[in-house]
């Protein structure tokens, strides 16, 4: 088994746990494939701080991954074949790493597999098969990044068992993101993976590849939790929605010029808003690009106030990019079903709670439309809020969470 320091240096004050966690991966391991694991793998959520909506246009990111992740026991094999087994799932992903044009697309885990196999090749990386067991805390279709958390769990079992260790975190981005791409048929970018892949929290900028720097922040600095709750309906069938928001982006970008917003200025937009207006006949595809440049303005100043000591001013960019988010980008939920609005009426509940406190902020989280929203709660508030919400989403749909500093790791 794992040695308790490195739990530790993990998990911290949830190292017991974890370690009952890897016992059970070893049983089940043990059950199904016959045999010892060789290795153990992690991979957290994430949880985007600043920077919504932004990194398939070429913008900044403010993203930290959290200490909620999806582990697994694996071991090589000779054959060629990939067989994962997660826990609470009947159906194995298996995927032969020799036949993976052969897997269908939109098939769920199995067409992500087999997608990060193909762009390992692409790439010129070393594949093979292993069998593994697996199994997530990490909340399902709800915005912490469950796919990308799965994902960069996959990337780094081929990245230790097939070569050596040096895959560039950047690359098992990439690969998932490819997966996502040609074998989900979703227009994700690169922020899930960077995030989950990484670890701590990141300074992410997509204007030219991918460029990342570790930010020294926590929200313990503030003295609050980080508290994430489900509101109860997953994102899982919306990819329209996801994918129409890169799409508006680009529209503007190309009338101006430009193939990606990162290509052009808010000035410029400005300047030639009248003209697009008319010519594109989408005003919200305007708003969203509007968007796009004040959020990445705000992370820049988010990351600058961090530099200079100035934590506290965190909270206030965190509500100015939830509002943000809410009224120009427009992802707070699906215009095709208004009679749904899980995101808004939670934020309605807390920010009610806020508002009579005086403290504490709340914001659209992830990819919005539907899952969860961000609360950053006072410590001394934080069991009061969890019990006020608790009767409108369930006490077992909100988690306290911290940002923990490990990526996609082999875990020895």
């Amino acid at each position: 088994m794992i040695k308790k320091e490195r739990l530790q240096e993990i998990y911290g004050n949830e190292a017991a746990e974890a370690e009952a966690r890897f016992q059970n991966l070893t049983e089940q391991y043990q059950a199904k494939f016959g045999g010892e694991p060789k290795h153990f793998f992690s991979a957290p959520g994430r949880t985007e701080i600043i920077g919504n909506h932004t990194d398939h246009n070429g913008g900044r990111i403010l993203a930290a991954s959290i200490n909620l992740d999806t582990i697994c026991a694996a071991a090589p094999t000779d054959d060629g074949i990939i067989t994962i087994i997660s826990e609470g799932y009947k159906k194995a992903i298996v995927v032969d790493t020799a036949k993976v044009e052969q897997v269908p697309t939109c098939q769920g885990s199995v067409s992500l597999v087999a997608g990060i196999v193909k762009a390992a090749k692409e790439f010129g990386f070393k594949v093979g098969g292993f069998n593994a067991y697996a199994s997530t805390k990490v909340i399902r279709a709800a915005g912490v990044s469950s796919s990308a958390s799965f994902e960069m769990m996959v990337c780094a079992v081929l990245d230790h068992f097939f070569n050596a260790g040096k895959i560039d975190y950047a690359d098992y981005a990439r690969m998932g993101q490819y997966a996502e791409n040609v074998y989900w048929e979703k227009a994700s970018g690169l922020m899930d993976q960077m995030a989950c892949a990484v670890g701590g929290t990141i300074l992410l900028d997509f204007s030219e590849g991918v460029k990342v720097e570790k930010v020294d922040f926590a929200f313990d600095r503030l003295g609050c939790d980080l508290i994430i709750v489900n509101t109860g309906k997953g994102h899982s069938d919306l990819s329209a929605e996801y994918s129409s928001i890169p799409g508006e982006m680009r529209a503007v970008a190309k009338e101006l010029g430009a193939e990606n917003l990162c290509e052009s200025t808010e000035e410029a937009l400005l300047e030639k808003l009248p003209e697009i207006r008319k010519k594109l006949g989408n005003d919200r595809a305007l708003l969203r690009a509007l968007h796009y440049y004040e959020e990445c303005r705000r992370v820049d100043e988010a990351v600058e106030a961090l530099r200079a000591g100035e934590t506290e001013k965190m909270l206030e960019y965190i509500r100015e990019s939830g509002n943000s988010s809410w009224k120009w980008l427009q992802n707070g939920y699906v215009i095709a079903d208004p009679a749904e609005q899980s995101i808004p009426l939670t934020l309605a509940l807390s920010e009610a709670w806020m508002k009579k406190k005086k403290r504490g902020v709340c914001r659209i989280h992830g990819g919005g439309f539907a899952g969860v929203v961000m609360c950053v709660v006072p410590k001394e508030d934080t069991e009061e809020f969890t019990e006020y919400l608790a009767p409108y989403v369930g006490r077992e749909n909100i988690y306290n969470m911290g940002i923990r500093q490990a990526g996609a790791i082999c875990v020895e």
